[in-house]
């Protein structure tokens, strides 16, 4: 029985003390009331016991309020940040639009200060796509017969030289690039007028029936000459990269950089004529 007693009263133990701690504030508060002398001994124990409480309390809120605070703030932050980085995609868009926008205009203005410069009539074309063929390097443009585009007609950029039509549908047209070994053009070397014919090599051109007496140099300027009523006279062709006199044969081996970059045409200008003088060996 007293066993009993003793587990029960441990158990009531808290209790009792809550119920101690809350008769001592009660006690602390009704003597307090209305009077202003100096607490006693048990008071002034009780007022530390619940100040002490009250700045735990205090200390707790404080460190929540706080936390809870920049968590929101944190949460507000990473929202703008969110909408920082969209509005800056954004703007990287419309820029990256607009400088492509720029690059066209300026292709365009080119083209257009060429054109002026040639003998009408001309249509300018863009590339729409790339013959996959492994036996002639060709694109496709977006202009056909119904636009004046014959086969053998001469096609420019800005740069210079880019090749002939090789055929044609209603509304579209197949170009044979001038680096295509089945191109063959006519031209000359600015400097000394010594006359050839160019033929596509790779990415290069091959210089033909040059003589070894010709003076030939590295960043010699090579034109077009205006033979064969092909190409206007004069149009940039390309530089040459590399020159060699073998002690056989009557010509010298010349290499020309083209003035155009295949591997960056757009736009393109085709030179219309009545009736083009290209050779039908295509």
């Amino acid at each position: 029985m007293k066993r009993k007693k003793t587990k029960k009263l441990r158990q009531l133990r808290p209790y009792i003390l809550f119920g101690v701690t809350l008769t001592a504030i009660l006690i602390l508060i009704v003597s307090t009331v209305g009077r202003r002398h100096e607490l006693n001994t048990p008071q002034k124990i009780t007022l530390d016991l619940v100040g002490r409480g009250q700045l735990i309390l205090k200390t707790v809120s404080n460190v929540f309020t706080g936390t809870w605070g920049k968590y929101v703030a944190l949460w507000d932050v990473r929202e703008e940040n969110k909408a920082l980085r969209k509005e800056l995609d954004t703007l990287k868009s419309v820029a990256g639009e607009y400088r492509e926008a720029m690059a066209t205009n300026v292709r365009l203005s080119k083209l257009l200060r060429l054109k002026d410069s040639l003998p009408p009539p001309t249509i300018t074309a863009q590339i729409i796509g790339r013959d996959p063929s492994l036996w002639f390097r060709t694109v496709i443009i977006d202009q056909g017969r119904q636009d004046g585009v014959e086969k053998g007609m001469p096609v420019i950029t800005a740069e210079g030289i880019v090749g002939q039509i090789l055929d044609t549908s209603l509304n579209f047209s197949k170009v044979l690039l001038a680096n295509d070994p089945n191109s063959a053009i006519d031209v000359i070397i600015q400097k000394n007028r010594s006359q050839g014919i160019i033929k596509g090599v790779g990415d290069a051109y091959e210089l033909l029936y040059i003589l070894k007496n010709a003076d030939v140099e590295k960043g010699d300027a090579v034109v077009t000459s205006g033979m064969g009523g092909i190409f206007p006279k004069g149009l940039p062709v390309g530089t040459v990269s590399w020159v060699m006199k073998s002690k056989r044969g009557m010509f010298q081996k010349i290499k020309i950089t083209p003035a155009a970059d295949f591997s960056k045409l757009e736009y393109l200008i085709v030179v219309l004529k009545e009736k083009s003088l290209a050779e039908d060996t295509f």
